[in-house]
């Protein structure tokens, strides 16, 4: 695993051991941020503050870092993908840039200052099949995002609809066995 682009273009990744953590493929992040840097409804990556859930090796959240984003929040209660996630933030020399968090992604509650936030590019990449998305995506819609904010989550393939209230789907596409599905707030919110 590898940084596809940018400034840390071709940095090997470390990821932990076992199956505990599933990081997304090279070629599936590639595709996302083309999308990312190309689609007319995304506000882009360059200058982008970013929260990176259940972030595991921060794969995601250090490609938006290596392609210009200004700063990302790592979010993850795994010992072990924390670990792989400090060496990877080493190996790309981004300690001054990012900050990582020992939290339940789908428990996130009141967003506090200290967050740095809200959010213009949120990655959700949640195991798959166990509901998580909806519980994280219901934490974030409490003043971690703004009304522009971007979130890219990535699901099973296969998995029901994804039906979350107060987002609007705006793209989706399956890499493998992922499903990839960009969300905005709604404009009329419930």
């Amino acid at each position: 695993m590898r940084i596809v682009s940018g400034r840390w273009k071709g940095k090997a990744l470390a990821a932990p051991t076992g199956d505990s953590t599933r990081p997304t493929s090279d070629r599936a992040r590639q595709a996302v941020f083309n999308i990312l840097e190309h689609a007319p409804w995304s506000p882009g990556v360059n200058g982008a503050k970013v929260l990176d859930l259940f972030a595991g090796t921060g794969a995601l959240g250090l490609e938006a870092l290596s392609r210009g984003a200004a700063h990302c929040l790592f979010v993850d209660t795994d010992p072990a993908a924390r670990a792989a996630l400090a060496s990877n933030i080493e190996i790309c020399s981004a300690q001054g840039i990012t900050r990582v968090w020992k939290r339940d992604a789908t428990d996130l509650g009141v967003m506090p200052a200290t967050a740095n936030g809200p959010f213009d590019l949120v990655f959700l990449d949640p195991p798959y099949s166990k509901g998580y998305d909806l519980a994280a995506l219901k934490g974030l819609a409490q003043g971690w995002l703004h009304s522009e904010s971007l979130v890219v989550l990535e699901r099973g393939r296969g998995e029901p609809a994804l039906v979350a209230a107060g987002y609007d789907v705006l793209d989706s596409r399956t890499y493998g066995a992922a499903e990839v599905i960009f969300l905005t707030l709604s404009e009329v919110r419930a």
